[in-house]
């Protein structure tokens, strides 16, 4: 692979500018100053690289997603038990690799999400693929121990749900989630329900 062009890496910082900004103050309050601020570079520039800053966001969502894809297939070739310990490890940003500033800017795209169409579009496609990725895990993790996968889909909305409300909580509040506690309590809580299915007849 080649290396980045000067375009590539100007349209980097930017997208990593409304993340940092989005973090910080929400996506209303990401004006395109305080966007080139982040970034380092002036409003011209990202007025150069972007038409709007709606543009910007769309490849903020992409990049999220691909992130997150990228610390998923971490949990590939895995155990069927360890593969989904590892999905919700990659959801809840554990690791190398973290970044608080990327789970404080999609907790954001959420509540964007409520309000705009468009965004509630992108948003519920990544949210849907992170879905279908942990019923696939939940399924295997049945299958394996010869129990009904049956109720899969159904186990796998619930641990996004958890998910996505413990990504909420540690970006709203501070102290209500024990530091270190979500990821082995969202393990407990989802083989809990895997050894909850009866074994196929």
């Amino acid at each position: 692979m080649g290396r980045p062009t000067n375009t590539d890496e100007r349209r980097e910082q930017i997208v990593l500018g409304l993340q940092q900004v989005m973090a910080e103050r929400g996506y209303e309050k990401a004006t395109i100053a305080a966007i080139a601020e982040a970034a380092g570079l002036t409003a011209g520039l990202v007025h150069y690289h972007f038409g709007s800053k709606h543009e910007i966001l769309l490849c903020l969502i992409e990049r999220l997603a691909e992130s997150w894809r990228a610390r998923a297939a971490a949990a590939e070739g895995r155990s069927p038990r360890e593969r989904l310990a590892g999905l919700i490890d990659a959801w809840l940003a554990l690791g190398e690799g973290a970044s608080p500033g990327a789970v404080a800017s999609w907790v954001a795209l959420g509540a964007e999400a409520v309000q705009q169409p468009e965004i509630r579009q992108l948003y519920a496609a990544v949210a849907s693929e992170a879905t279908e990725s942990l019923e696939s895990a939940v399924s295997a993790v049945l299958r394996a121990e010869g129990r009904t996968t049956r109720h899969g889909r159904a186990i796998a909305a619930g641990l996004m749900a958890a998910v996505q409300g413990y990504l909420q909580l540690g970006v709203a509040t501070s102290g209500v989630v024990p530091r270190g506690t979500a990821a082995a309590t969202l393990k407990t809580m989802a083989f809990g329900a895997l050894d909850a299915q009866g074994r196929r007849a």
